[in-house]
């Protein structure tokens, strides 16, 4: 058979690029074109895990084998920092999530005629992929799937409804939205549904916002050995095991800084590892925008023997300024999506020699990056990140010194 093309790398939504520069959907390097189109698998061309795949929108690279995945997420990180003429010292080992090890989701479902569909949505769709399986959710979240579907079909409403699932200490953090409870057998069927699953809280959003209707004890969850309350719909690291290496990570580059401010810092993730694990006097400043995750990192840090300080603070709108930021020997932050544009401008103004940056998006941290290294700092350390596996979401944890 006549061979036309073969495909070399993985562009960033996943699709296979050839030597010629032509993208195939659905490909990956190894793989060739024949003269006719068809695709003839190459050696990391794998059999995807599960049924779903290619209708789900919950993964895009199922047929990848580890080490493509590899690749594709240290080719993201490194791709993004010469995009902005960022020099690396160091690209450490990438880390890849393991299968079943995301610990939080976000599902959508629609009653039917016939019942109820749940499930993620189709790619770039607003179809719902109805899941009979699920390959990348921890067993306990992906179990609880058909009870919801029947759940749905007896008492959901006519419209879309969105089911946030999270792992707290005591078990299942359900959240529905857009789901009224009309009349009191369906608030009782609600409850018989939460007791008879053991879910640790069940918040319903009937448009005023989320209202908890079970809740047997407070829903915590633990970090760095510390109870923190679990707000509804408060953010986690998707899986544990890449929560741990970029705490693991972060700990270590700033082993010796006695005053640490963790921005944008949520619960409190990075701030309670931080403060346990420095050297004696160290203290912790946990800034977060947030009101429910602050008075959260608040309460756990009053029993932290003063190592921790919660301040509730809109740094996209009133970042830390110079004079703040020189009281501390380091920085860390871990901003949403759109980076930290308005931060980073004012930490490269401090004289701060220090700072670990944890990101979600290659882009917007190759970004505020380069004001960094316009600064004096370098990038000395860089890990990239798989915590959603067989996905083309790429995250990562960096060190950044002057």
């Amino acid at each position: 058979m006549d061979i036309a093309d073969e495909i070399i790398r993985l562009a960033a939504k996943g699709d296979g690029v050839s030597e010629k520069g032509k993208h195939y959907a659905g490909t990956v390097p190894g793989d060739r074109i024949a003269e006719d189109g068809e695709i003839l698998r190459g050696a990391h061309h794998i059999e995807p895990t599960c049924r779903h795949f290619e209708a789900c929108g919950g993964c895009q690279l199922q047929h990848a084998d580890d080490e493509v995945l590899r690749i594709f997420v240290r080719s993201r990180v490194i791709n993004a920092a010469a995009g902005q003429g960022i020099a690396i010292g160091e690209v450490l080992d990438e880390h890849l999530s393991p299968p079943q090890s995301r610990r939080r989701t976000v599902l959508h479902a629609l009653r039917t005629q016939r019942g109820a569909v749940l499930g993620f949505r189709e790619e770039g769709a607003h179809r719902i992929v109805d899941l009979a399986e699920c390959a990348v959710l921890r067993p306990e979240l992906a179990q609880l799937i058909a009870p919801l579907r029947a759940f749905v079909a007896a008492h959901g409403p006519r419209g879309n409804v969105d089911i946030s699932m999270s792992l707290a200490d005591q078990g299942i953090d359900l959240g529905l939205t857009h789901f009224p409870l009309e009349g009191l057998p369906a608030t009782e069927a609600a409850l018989d549904f939460a007791r008879e699953h053991g879910l640790a809280r069940m918040t319903i959003d009937q448009g005023y916002g989320a209202e908890t209707l079970w809740e047997p004890e407070p829903a915590t969850i633990k970090l760095s050995g510390r109870r923190v309350t679990l707000p509804a719909g408060a953010f986690l690291q998707a899986t544990e095991d890449a929560e741990s290496v970029m705490l693991r990570d972060s700990i270590g580059w700033l082993e010796e800084a006695q005053a640490v401010a963790d921005l944008f810092s949520g619960l409190g993730t990075f701030a309670f590892a931080l403060a346990a694990s420095g050297p004696d006097g160290r203290r912790v400043l946990a800034a977060e925008a947030d009101q429910a995750a602050y008075l959260a990192c608040k309460a756990a840090g009053a029993h932290s023997g003063g190592k921790v300080h919660a301040l509730h603070r809109d740094l996209f709108r009133n970042p830390l300024q110079p004079n703040e930021l020189n009281r501390f020997d380091a920085v860390l932050l871990d901003p949403p999506r759109a980076g930290a544009r308005a931060q980073i401008a004012e930490i490269a103004a401090s004289e701060l020699r220090r700072v670990v940056y944890v990101s979600c998006n290659p882009s917007s941290w190759a970004r505020d990056g380069a004001v960094l290294t316009e600064a004096g700092f370098k990038l000395t350390h860089l890990r990239p990140v798989g915590q959603f596996r067989w996905s083309t979401h790429v995250e990562l944890v960096s060190l950044f010194a002057r």
